[in-house]
């Protein structure tokens, strides 16, 4: 990390270590216990690393699961074989056996297990090794961490074992089984780890780009009560007439604290997700990365989520992941500056540089969708035609834009893969103010409500002339008026589609519309009209002919099979996979 010096290489096995009676030698590369937990920050840096310890295989943003599995994007790389992520994206075949959910899985309870020896550590050593002040801090830290590491896991997969540091000082974790608690009370324990953060942290820290504050476990705290606002997850008991009012009230309670922050918008939207920007007012908690240029290392402390995610023949490793859908480029169309929220996808339209035509866009797809005959990612030395596709027939031409650097920038990593020093945000300043947005509606404070929609809805219009000039001529975007949120059925629609504009391909959307109990009724629609995609006379996205989303099944994701079996009988498997 760059905030975060962490060269912790021998940490990465912790643990007292074991010998028989022939032979009494300490393996190399281990610490001693004993060692470890008498030092304790350290023990606490080892924790913070595990945020980046991801692989494209189990990225920790779950862009797979949360951008893959929603109408906002197809999979792309060489073909539907190509990972082992393509049943996220059709649904249907999906099964407990993917690698992937296991790897996931796995490196999600290895970074909890790191807290819990954190934990551990502070507790034996904490005061004397650190004083009062900053071994209470530290405490909140590692609760921030693992309340972190337990939130994406109840996001992916609902009946989950919950371990911590007591039942690791009894080596239980074999007797730990997965429906020990109900889905509402893990979580309550989540929530009590950020309650513990909350009350723990200073709203600014030392390194204060990569450490939680009182800030971040506020983000959470209305993160975790806004998933909850809406219900148990399934369908049939989520949506509109399962709405907490108790919860919303908390998202708002929460979400004064960061409004009422040092963090605020970001002035222009492309910044956002420039490396020079990140740790800016707008990124309330991020993972941290560095090129190896800024902290003297051999390659740097990348970002190896996102390293499918480079455009082809742009990078000297884009395998051309994470591909926009023609659906979300659709719902950046406007007429008069507003979302066509009826008939946006009756008809499939893209700009064209150097073509004029009457639709109108909003701003944020020229940041947020690389398109032929555009600049790649601001800059004109790097046009995008339609050979940087890799498979055009299976996944069209457009590509992410976010989730990498500017091509001018360089390499990050040089050899066959390609990696990013782009931090990965896990809230930035508008995801929590859409949040409050959200939560303001169903507590009928339409007006509140608006005011945040619109906010946003300016810095987009002012985010044009700076990056994008070249698209002014297509980009139109205005402001939504009173009556536009005149009641809650009004309001909602307008909000749900500025968070789609404004997170989409930030591994957000499939996570939303299950919150909001939709999610079958969009995709299957979406699936339905997007097999029939085309971009110039080529036909793509076939493969969602076998594509369907099953509600009461695939709301979450199937515990995975090795999981199940590594101690049979131990897990129970989620409703409706076998």
């Amino acid at each position: 990390m760059k905030s975060i010096k962490i060269l912790l290489l021998s940490l990465l096995t912790l643990g007292a270590t074991a010998c028989d009676d022939f032979i009494d030698v300490p393996p190399t590369g281990v610490v001693d216990g004993d060692l470890a937990y008498s030092q304790p920050d350290k023990m606490v840096n080892a924790a913070y690393a595990s945020l980046g310890d991801c692989w494209y295989s189990y990225p920790f943003n779950l862009w797979p699961y949360g951008d893959l599995s929603s109408d906002d994007c197809l999979k792309g790389g060489g073909g539907t074989t190509d990972t082992g992520y393509h049943p996220m994206e059709i649904w249907s075949t999906l099964t407990s056996t993917p690698g992937e959910l296991d790897e996931l899985w796995y490196r999600l309870y290895c970074n909890i297990s790191r807290c819990n020896r954190a934990l551990v550590a502070l507790s034996e050593s904490g005061v004397e090794t650190l004083g009062e002040k900053t071994a209470a801090q530290r405490v909140g830290e590692v609760h921030f961490l693992r309340g972190h590491s337990y939130f994406k896991l109840l996001t992916m997969f609902r009946q989950i074992p919950w371990i911590d540091e007591e039942v690791f000082k009894n080596s239980t974790q074999e007797q730990t089984p997965n429906n020990q608690y109900t889905y509402e009370e893990l979580f309550e324990k989540v929530i009590h780890e950020f309650e513990l953060a909350y009350e723990a942290l200073p709203d600014e820290v030392e390194d204060g780009g990569g450490r939680a504050n009182r800030i971040a476990a506020a983000a959470y705290l209305a993160k975790c009560y806004l998933t909850l606002a809406w219900g148990d997850g399934y369908e049939a008991s989520n949506g509109v007439d399962f709405i907490n009012e108790d919860y919303m009230k908390k998202v708002v309670e929460y979400t004064e604290v960061v409004k009422n922050s040092r963090y605020t918008y970001l002035a222009d939207f492309g910044d956002i997700f420039l490396p020079e920007y990140k740790n800016s007012a707008e990124s309330v908690f991020a993972v941290q990365t560095s090129q190896y240029t800024e902290d003297n290392t051999r390659y740097g402390r990348a970002n190896w989520s996102n390293m499918l995610n480079g455009c082809w023949g742009m990078w000297s490793c884009g395998w051309d992941f994470h591909k926009p859908s023609q659906n979300l480029v659709n719902a950046y169309k406007t007429k008069n500056g507003l979302p066509m929220f009826d008939d946006y996808d009756k008809t499939d339209e893209y700009p064209v540089n150097g073509v004029a035509s009457d639709q109108k866009w909003d701003p944020r797809l020229f940041h947020t969708v690389g398109m032929p005959t555009f600049p790649y990612k601001y800059e004109a030395e790097y046009m995008m035609t339609t050979e940087n596709s890799r498979t055009p027939n299976t996944y069209g031409f457009y590509t992410s834009l976010k989730d990498v650097p500017q091509r001018s920038a360089g390499e990050t990593f040089d050899g066959s893969w390609q990696a990013f020093a782009m931090n990965d945000y896990v809230f930035r300043y508008t995801d929590v103010m859409l949040m409050r947005a959200e939560a303001l509606i169903e507590l009928g404070q339409l007006e509140e409500a608006r005011g945040i929609v619109n906010d946003i809805r300016q810095r987009a219009a002012n985010s044009i002339d700076k990056h994008i000039g070249y698209a002014k001529d297509y980009c139109e975007i205005a402001l939504y008026s009173s009556s536009d949120f005149s009641n809650k059925d009004k309001a909602r629609t307008r909000l749900r589609w500025e968070r789609r504009l404004e997170m989409a391909m930030e591994s957000s959307r499939y996570f939303d519309l299950r919150r909001w109990g939709v999610a079958s009724t969009v995709l299957n629609a979406y699936f339905e009209k997007e097999k029939n995609s085309s971009y110039e006379g080529v036909k793509y996205g076939q493969y969602y002919q076998d594509a369907h989303y099953t509600p009461g099944k695939n709301e979450f994701y199937p515990i995975p099979y090795n999981q199940l079996y590594y101690v049979p009988g131990l897990y129970v498997q989620n409703k409706g996979y076998n």
